[in-house]
Formats: structure tokens, sequence, C-alpha cells
């Protein structure tokens, strides 16, 4: 159902690679070349009561074999996001071809609970199709000063300007406009989100994540030890936290959570190594090795995460029964 995809926080870190799963509900593939921030387009249009945003790019996916399998094993299995690629086809957009990023702001709303807008940017021309709508006899509705087209599966879309385009369920589409428009407040007024998002968004896969999601992301992470050590607790120290991937030499995830103090950070540091212990007990020769390979460590009020594997070993642990009961 649109509107509805999320990044899987709960399954992540039930294990090391638990990590790599953060992105189990959406296009999973990078590498670090090339990667640019959202333009101002794109960033008008979301809202400051950001639960999160994930940025990815196409470009990278497309030159690295293993985020293509990742992709087909995690993402092509999502309805939602394979609904809003096909969206694109009916337009003439192939997002294997025709899309350099494709960012996924999910916001939280008064009335209408956590909504999802989908942003594309590439090289796909706004006149041609303009042109095949009105070929197919598809009339689009203003809002605003924009210009709202159907699109499959219950999908609107329209330009920010020549290569940015903005889709999704009709509300949420025009909740983004509202906040371009000034009627909502942009993601600028929220200071972690936005702080954050400038640590990250030079990568060419990333995501940020509120306080609230960060919060329920470590519990979940956690299991067993968030209640021996209280983390209901620990957790109102939990601001935020953000990722980066890459499959520029091998593969490479980097989680950062930001809390309050120094000891927080510490602290979950110190668990999560924990966690990493006991997981490896009932893990597999290959899920221990990528284990191994794992690394929890703070740096002043940062708890961080580092894993790196080569792409043949890393392609031997998606076959693994860990990976698979974590990425669905």
């Amino acid at each position: 159902m649109p509107g509805k995809i999320f990044v899987r926080v709960e399954a992540v870190m039930k294990s090391v690679m638990a990590c790599l799963t953060f992105v189990a509900l959406v296009v999973l593939g990078v590498g670090m070349a090339n990667a640019m921030p959202l333009n101002s387009s794109a960033r008008a249009v979301v809202p400051g009561d950001l639960q999160q945003l994930i940025s990815v790019d196409y470009r990278a996916l497309r030159d690295s074999p293993t985020a293509t399998a990742l992709k087909t094993q995690i993402m092509d299995s999502q309805e939602s996001v394979k609904e809003a690629e096909a969206a694109l086809k009916g337009v003439g957009i192939n997002p294997d071809k025709d899309i350099d990023t494709l960012a996924l702001p999910s916001f939280r709303t008064p009335k209408q609970g956590v909504r999802i807008i989908f942003i594309a940017s590439g090289p796909f021309n706004q006149k041609a199709v303009v042109k095949k709508l009105t070929v197919l006899k598809i009339k689009g509705t203003k809002y605003h000063t924009s210009i709202l087209y159907p699109m499959d599966g219950g999908f609107v879309m329209t330009f920010l300007d020549d290569s940015t385009l903005l889709f999704g369920e009709p509300s949420a589409v025009k909740l983004g406009l509202d906040t371009r428009d000034g009627e909502i407040l942009n993601i600028d007024t929220n200071t972690t989100m936005a702080e954050m998002m400038s640590d990250v968004d030079a990568a060419a896969f990333w995501s940020i994540l509120d306080q609230q999601g960060s919060q329920n992301m470590m519990r979940s992470a956690l299991g067993d030890a968030a209640k021996i050590a209280d983390y209901e607790t620990v957790k109102k120290r939990v601001l935020g936290s953000y990722y980066t991937m890459d499959f520029t030499s091998g593969v490479n995830f980097d989680l950062t959570v930001v809390t309050s103090d120094s000891i927080t950070a510490g602290t979950l540091a110190m668990m999560m190594k924990a966690v990493i212990m006991y997981k490896k007990s009932g893990a597999s020769p290959v899920e221990k090795a990528a284990m191994d390979l794992a690394t929890a460590d703070s740096d002043g009020t940062k708890f961080m995460v580092h894993f790196k594997d080569s792409d043949a070993q890393f392609q031997s642990l998606m076959h693994s029964p860990l990976f698979a009961a974590i990425s669905h």
C-alpha cells in the first residue's frame, strides 16, 4: 500500500548483519563516486517533522554486481517499492536507466499518521514525459502552482523542475507541495535532522532517522540486553541516527547513533559488543566470519558500528539462514 514504505528498524542488529538490512524495505545498492546532496527543488518539499529520509544513487547500483544482487533479494520483494517503480515506467521513465537518485522522505502528520513521498532526479525530459501523457489522454489537475498527473497504482506526480519529479499517494504529494510553498515547516527548521543530513548527504547511499525511530531501532537491536540494562532509561538520551553504505571496494556499512552524552554512547557500544559476542555463539561459520569484521565503538556523544567485507564473502553471507531471516 503506497505511503507505508518504512525501513524495518526493528530488524537492525539482531546480529551484526542486521545492520545491512537497515534498508530492507527500500532500494539497496551504492558506490561512493559522483554522489551529491539533495538538490534545492527536492529539499524544498521535505517536511520538518521528518521520521526518516533515505537517498539512493541508482547510478552506483548499476556499477556493482553485489549491490544489484542485494537489491534483487531484498527490495524486489517489497510491493510498495515495486509499485513506485511500476508507476514511473507507466509514464515512460525507466528507473534502471533514467533515474540518477531516488529519495524517500517519510514524515509525521497530525491527522494522517506517517506518510511518504518519492523524489526522483535524473536525465528524463519533462516535455517528453508530458507529451507522452498527452498522447495517452492523461490530464493533469492544478494544485497551487503545480500540475498533478495521475500514475499507475493510485499515485500522482508533478515536476519540481525539469529533472526532478515528486510522486506518491495524492495527499502525501500535496503535503510536500504545501511544504515547498511555506504552509508547512520544512527540513531546515529541524536542526537535528538537518545536521545529520549534512554529515551523510555526500554519500551515494544514506539515511537519517529521527529520535523515536532511533530509540526503537536500538531497543530491537539490543534484544534481551535492553531489558537487562534498563534501556527505557538509556533510550531517552538517544537523539537520532544515520548510516551510509557503499560498494566501491567490497561492502562498507557505517551506522552512527547520536546521543546526548559520552556516557550513553559508551554504554551503547559496550552493550552492542556483548550482543555481537552472544550472537556469534549460535551463528554459522560464514556468519561468524562476518561478525568478526564488525566493530562497535563510541566517540564523544556518538555510538558507531562499522562493517566491511569483500564482495565474494558478502554474497555468500546473503544466502545464509541468518541473512534470510533478517531481510524479510
